[in-house]
């Protein structure tokens, strides 16, 4: 198991994927993140819950990678 960092959310100039995140999990390249498509992720929240969610690619070419996490509270939309 490795440790990574959340950098942000996945986002467009307008939109916000609040169940999307952009993670940093210590790859160089893109290659490298290409591996880890379809691992299992969690995330601790502030409050102490334990979210899952899986990686669903990478993410530019410095080795960053996109998760999409599952839903934990009703949107507004």
């Amino acid at each position: 198991m490795a440790k990574g960092k959340v950098i942000n959310f996945r986002r467009s100039i307008k939109h916000l994927h609040p169940r999307h995140f952009i993670l940093d999990l210590g790859c160089k390249t893109k290659e490298e993140a290409a591996k880890l498509v379809g691992k299992a992720v969690s995330w601790k929240s502030e409050a102490g819950k334990i979210i899952s969610g899986k990686v669903s690619g990478s993410h530019g070419n410095n080795g960053l990678v996109r998760a999409i996490f599952e839903k934990v509270f009703q949107d507004k939309h």
